[in-house]
């Protein structure tokens, strides 16, 4: 199955606590995106995110972080998708160097797991 990629920088304004985290549910909000470019890609509709089965947050997200979020098609069924997930810091901020001091991880840190299942209606699918 084809697999999509996105990557981008966590922002202050993606920072919801204390420190600089980044909330874990901007995580599945980039998991929703890969999903709908999945969709787009496999069945040339966005469809629709029915549920998520298993979310792990495994390592904090800080603001100035590089994430790689991935995701892929496992099984499809008449409307249903399931997908798996997987949230990769690729370039850590170093605040404690100075406020524009980051490294370049010699291996990704898996920072989020998850499944789940969407569905595009038989009367939307394209492909």
């Amino acid at each position: 199955m084809e697999k999509v990629m996105i990557r981008l920088r966590m922002s202050t304004q993606d920072a919801h606590y204390g420190g600089n985290l980044v909330d874990g549910a901007k995580m599945l909000a980039l998991f929703g995106d890969v999903a709908t470019e999945l969709l787009i890609r496999h069945d040339g509709d966005e469809g629709l995110f029915v549920a998520y089965d298993k979310v792990e947050f495994l390592s904090p997200v800080y603001a100035g972080d590089y994430i790689e979020a991935v995701g892929e098609i496992v099984k499809v069924g008449n409307t249903s998708r399931r997908m798996v997930f997987e949230a990769r810091k690729v370039i850590t901020a170093r605040p404690d160097i100075s406020p524009s001091a980051c490294d370049v991880l010699d291996e990704p840190v898996v920072v989020c797991r998850a499944e789940g299942i969407c569905v595009v209606p038989k009367d939307k699918q394209r492909k």
